[in-house]
């Protein structure tokens, strides 16, 4: 075994070091999402643990507690995809030729 295997095993161990860095990063990133003109906010951890919920009061009705449900998870989404668009995931740079585990350099 070569030099291919020693520059593979360089570019896995390279690989590894960027996904626990990423990793981190996400265990320590957050995102505030809201819905309804700001009715409804709410932060989520990188890991999409529910950190914060705040919810006008003005927005609370009895006869539509489906409207506050609609709003709440379109909050949650809102910050859900702020998370994913920030994600280190999609700013990753990768040595050309180098392919995730399980993925046998497609």
């Amino acid at each position: 075994m070569g030099t291919g295997f020693s520059k593979k095993k360089k570019q896995a161990r390279m690989l590894q070091a960027q996904l626990s860095e990423m990793q981190t990063k996400m265990q320590h990133s957050e995102a505030t999402g809201s819905a309804g003109n700001g009715l409804v906010t709410l932060t989520l951890s990188g890991e999409y643990e529910l950190k914060t919920l705040r919810i006008n009061p003005e927005c609370v009705d009895k006869e539509d507690i489906e409207g506050l449900q609609d709003l709440i998870k379109a909050a949650y989404q809102d910050a859900k995809k702020k998370l994913e668009t920030e994600s280190p995931l999609n700013k990753m740079q990768m040595p050309p030729g180098t392919a995730l585990p399980g993925m046998f350099g497609m």
